[in-house]
């Protein structure tokens, strides 16, 4: 009789921990990017209230260039995922207890395929790894809208625009423009404050940096906004803020 109490409380044990292994698992796994900063993000366990818990993250980069992944069978592409290439702790992120972590400077092979992944401890029992899906910074990160500035005279608005600038730097220390790795248009519109706020008006698509919208009535507020676009990969960005001024 000792034995088999035994034996039942070893085997609820293992049963504990494995429900525990399950509900600490991070769920969610997956890349943000914007103008190549990339930061991996997953969401907790199902153990919410579990506050001891901590991450541990690692990453890797695809041996296969992503052109090739287009032409393995779906078993081949499997083993590619999770069998290939060795994954690398990334040491910022091994044991805290952020639900992000940054890997800006692990995926700066901008062109190549990356995985990241995230396992979690509390009370001394770890989870399986939870993996992200592949991500391609060239392909997937989001690009950001251009800076604007404006200036005006009595009846104009002249713009200048600045691309987003990458995180990566030239050997000079400055940050290299994202139109380095994209051919990017800008698009302008501008609202006429006398009209509703969604009005707004395309009146300027290419890649001029400096641009002059004519024809405006003095006296009247105008507003400007713009995003970047990449024809290539059909992105559009979000609109930058808004710059106001009234013509005199």
């Amino acid at each position: 009789m000792l034995c088999s109490c035994s034996l039942l409380f070893a085997a609820i044990l293992v049963l504990e921990k494995q429900v525990l292994q399950d509900l600490i698992k991070p769920r969610k796994v997956e890349f943000h990017s914007l103008n190549f900063n990339s930061t991996l993000h997953w969401q907790p366990g199902r153990a919410r209230g579990a506050r001891d818990t901590v991450y541990f993250v690692q990453y890797k980069v695809s041996l296969c260039p992503t052109a090739c992944l287009k032409h393995l069978p779906p078993f081949l592409l499997f083993l590619h995922r999770y069998g290939q290439s060795t994954w690398q702790n990334k040491d910022d992120c091994w044991g805290i207890q952020n639900h992000v972590c940054d890997l800006t400077n692990e995926t700066s092979d901008i062109q190549e395929p990356y995985y990241g992944r995230v396992k979690a401890t509390s009370t001394g029992v770890y989870s399986d790894w939870s993996v992200s899906c592949r991500f391609t910074p060239w392909q997937e990160t989001m690009i950001g809208p251009p800076t604007v500035t404006v200036d005006h005279s009595n009846k104009s608005i002249t713009l200048k625009l600045r691309a987003p600038r990458s995180p990566y730097r030239r050997k000079t220390g400055s940050k290299i423009p994202m139109t380095k790795y994209y051919d990017l248009l800008y698009k302008v519109f501008i609202i006429n404050n006398l009209l509703d706020e969604q009005h707004r008006v395309l009146v300027y698509e290419g890649k001029d940096k400096v641009i002059k919208i004519e024809g405006l009535r003095p006296g009247v507020s105008y507003c400007i906004v713009a995003k970047t676009y990449v024809p290539m990969l059909d992105h559009s960005s979000a609109y930058s803020s808004k710059k106001c001024t009234v013509l005199q």
